[in-house]
This record gives structure tokens, sequence and C-alpha cells, in this order.
């Protein structure tokens, strides 16, 4: 085999592990969500396929022809990649929410054996440029080099590229009928096998890729980051639920946008009521846009308001445009990227409240929750501003806890708002924290949640900081929040 056409087939098999891997979080997202544990199931995962193909690829070309084995592994390999996207709907299925363990059994089921076929390439192709133990490291040096190459390029390539350009399961169909088609060529340069096993394996590549265009995904719409659903609420006719991979995230009311479906978003507005006279504008920066509720709502019940939101995904704000009433201008603006580097940007004493509501799963994305994120927050707000926080936690709430405490370094007063069986850690679910230099309206924030029928109470002071206890303070050096947060799998 040509030194060039060898290198050229190492750099592309390896390439394409790592546009599975990367793709494989995409695709997993819809039944297990996208958290540090999905992300790290599948690179364990893949790893182990890793280290297996290349041992097991080793030892397999030292006993068998290395002629007859590059094309059936290139081929097996493209059949494998076409198998992805059935398995991992067929498995999928049965472990919606799951924790760890569905994680990790997602991603064997789909992609471990591809990646273990596709990294016997390279011992395959090492074994075939042999002609004497006098190159040996020159030639395994060279091809690993080339192998590594290729893998750095198909994660540049799909990360800041392909991810954007088109839904996974297209992409991955792709990526497997290009390995077939290299794999065919391989197959008939290297050596010549009967009509009878060449169409076998054709009819086999047939059905997977039959198997894969027969799959249809999960999502109404695939974003950057999210699988993407918009729900039409059966009991209100105007009533839609925005839907982000596992969680309900937005309820929009595309006749009242007064109305607050979710109850963290009511006790927001509980919150909201106490800030001024009623009725008065308010400047506000939003962190997470999702369905637009607040923004909406805002603009509905204070005239006048500006808000403007910082929002990562933009196909979310896209489906905010298209299905959920959405209107920008100049009252209501839409910076897209991430809001760690979005709220650097604000100028100083500019708001008068910031509402965080961003969610990667459902924990709030750790460079959210970081003393060094809060203070940033605590910057753009006016002296009596207010930052208002969403999060979810489930007992013993050590997340709910952790935030709880960073709060208290940075702001001078701060409170959390739960219903009272969460606040002594018997249930999990949303809580609200509030924070400001400025004290804290707790008894208006109060009265209003039992104005209109609400179960919350409010922690401040000396019981909040019993709630925190001896909890951690995140910072960027030490923010675990997706191991303090409890999930109810």
């Amino acid at each position: 085999m040509p030194p060039v056409a060898a290198g050229l087939v190492v750099f592309f098999a390896s390439a394409a592990v790592l546009v599975l891997e990367i793709l494989a979080g995409r695709l997993l997202a819809p039944y297990v969500g996208v958290t540090l544990q999905t992300y790290t199931g599948i690179i364990g995962t893949v790893l182990a396929g890793i280290s297996l193909g290349s041992w097991y690829g080793g030892r397999l070309a030292d006993r068998v022809d290395a002629r007859r084995l590059l094309g059936p592994i290139l081929v097996t390999g493209g059949i494998l990649s076409l198998l992805t996207g059935p398995l991992v709907a067929l498995f999928g299925a049965g472990l919606v929410g799951g924790g760890p363990a569905a994680v990790v059994l997602l991603a064997l089921v789909g992609f471990f054996a591809p990646a273990a076929v596709l990294s016997a390439v390279t011992p395959t192709v090492a074994k075939l440029q042999l002609d004497s133990l006098g190159e040996t490291g020159s030639v395994v040096g060279r091809l690993s080099a080339l192998g590594a190459a290729g893998a750095i390029v198909g994660t540049f390539v799909t990360g800041f590229l392909l991810v954007a350009a088109a839904p996974t399961r297209p992409l991955i169909a792709g990526l497997g009928l290009a390995l077939l088609v290299v794999g065919a060529v391989v197959w008939r340069r290297l050596r010549r096998q009967g009509d009878r096993a060449r169409g076998g394996v054709a009819l086999l590549a047939l059905l997977a890729a039959g198997l894969s265009a027969a799959v249809g995904s999960p999502c109404d719409d695939e974003t950057v980051y999210y699988c993407a659903r918009v729900v039409p609420d059966r009991r209100n006719p105007s009533g839609r639920v925005l839907w982000l991979d596992t969680l309900r995230h937005s309820y929009v009311d595309l006749r009242d946008p007064e109305r607050l479906a979710f109850s963290y978003a009511q006790v927001f507005g509980d919150v909201l009521s106490t800030l001024r006279p009623p009725g008065a504008p308010l400047d506000a920066l939003h962190i997470g846009g999702g369905g637009f509720t607040l923004p909406r709502y805002l603009a509905r019940t204070r005239p006048g308001s500006d808000s403007v939101v910082l929002e990562l995904d933009p196909g979310i704000v896209e489906i905010a445009r298209r299905d959920l009433g959405l209107r920008t201008g100049p009252h209501l603006r839409v910076r897209v990227g991430d809001a760690r580097v979005g709220v650097r940007r604000q100028p100083d004493d500019a708001y008068d409240l910031v509402v965080g509501d961003a969610f990667g799963g459902l924990a709030v994305p750790w460079h959210l929750t970081t003393v060094e994120f809060l203070s940033q927050v605590r910057r753009t707000l006016r002296p009596d501003g207010v930052y208002v926080l969403n999060l979810i936690d489930y007992p013993p709430l050590g997340f709910a806890r952790a935030e709880a405490a960073t709060l208290r370094r940075v702001f001078d007063h701060v409170a959390i708002v739960a219903p009272a069986a969460r606040l002594r850690g018997r249930l999990g679910g949303n809580f609200v924290l509030v924070a400001s230099d400025a004290p804290i309206d707790t008894a208006g924030v109060e009265r209003a949640g039992a104005a209109r029928g609400g179960d919350e109470r409010i922690l401040s002071g000396a019981a909040l900081d019993r709630f925190a206890g001896g909890a951690p303070v995140l910072t960027d050096d030490y923010a675990p929040v997706d191991q303090l947060l409890t999930v109810p799998y």
C-alpha cells in the first residue's frame, strides 16, 4: 500500500472516531440530557473502544494477512456507524432520564463497537507498511502522528462546523457511507474477494443504511446545543411548552404574556412585584432565554421596561420567534453567546434586575454559579438592584445549599424561596434565590405568593445561614455542580 494512501486511510479512520464521539453527545441528549456525566460516559466508553480496537487489531494483523483485513475493517466500521442512530433510539426509549448507568449503557450500545473497529485500522496499516524491523519506529511514529492529526481535524471540523450545519443523524449517516465507500475501494485494491463475500457485505450495508434512514429524530428541531420540541397545551389552546432535551423548560401563553404557569416563574413574579412602585419600568438582564417568558411578562406588566437577553443557542432564539411569539425590538434585545462572556460585556450599574434561568440539563452551568461570576452580576446591578436565580436540586440539596452560601459571600442580603418541604430537605424541585446589596422585601414576596395561593416559604438572614450550613462556596477553581446536584433517577 503506498505510504500516502496508507496515511490518508489512518487519518480518515481516526477522524471518524472523533466525529462519532462528539456527535454521541447530541444523539444521547434527548434520552439522558447533556451533563458532565453524559460526556464522561461517552469519552470513557469511546476510549475503551479505542484501546480494545488498537490492541486486538494489532494482534489480528499479526495472525491474518493485513491485505485481507483492512477493507473489511473499514466497511464494518461504516456499517456500525450507520447503526448508531437506530440502536440508540431502540434502547434510549427505555432509559429516558436515567443516570450514569443509562449514559454508559447507551454509549456502549451506540459507539463502543464502531470506535473499536475503526481503531483497528492503524495497527493493520502499520503491518502493511512494515518492510523490515529497521523502520518500525519511523512507520509507527508516522502513522500515530497522522492518526492524532486526523482526530484533531475531526474534532475541530465537527465541533466548529458540522454540528452547526446539519442535524446529527444525517451527519452520522454521511460518515457511515463515506467509510463504506473508502472501505470498498481499499478492499478491491488490496484483495479481490469473491462476489459472494462482497455481495453479502453490500446487503448488510444496505440494511444498515435503510435502518438509519427509517429511524426518525425525537427532536422537532435540533439546534447547536439541544434537541428541542414545542408542545401545545391540551388544556389551553394558546399555551405552548418548550422542551429542551429531557427538561420541560418553559411555558408560554401566546395570548396572555402575564400567565406564568411554572411555579418558579410565579415566584419570579412575586419578587418583581416588590421592586419599585408596581408597574414602573425596569431595566433587566436575563441570563438564558428559553421561551422568553419573563421578558414578555415584564414588557406586559411594566410597560417601557428594557430587557437584554443573553441566550447561548441561536436555534432557540429562532424557535422562540417562530413558535413562541417572541418579538425583538428596542425594548427587548437578544445577545447570542455564552452568558459568562456576555455579562462581562455589560456596563456597571446598568440594571434594576438580573434574572438567572440558564440550564444545561437539570443543572445550572457551573461557570454561572461561582463567586467570580456573581461578582460580575453584582457589578452590573444598581445599588438597589436584585438578582433572582432559578435552580433545581433534590435532597440532600448539596447544590442549593452551596449556591446559597456562594451568594452570601458576594451579596449583603440573600433569601431562598420554595415550598416548606423542599426547604426542610424532604422534597426536591425548583428553588428561587434572591440576592441584593439592598434589603430584600421578604414580607412583600410572601404576601404576593399568598395572594396567588402559593405554598412557598422564604428563608433569609440566620435561617438562610442554617439552611446553607457548612456548604462549600463555589469558585472558578472549585465548582462541582454536577456532583453536588442530586438527581432522582
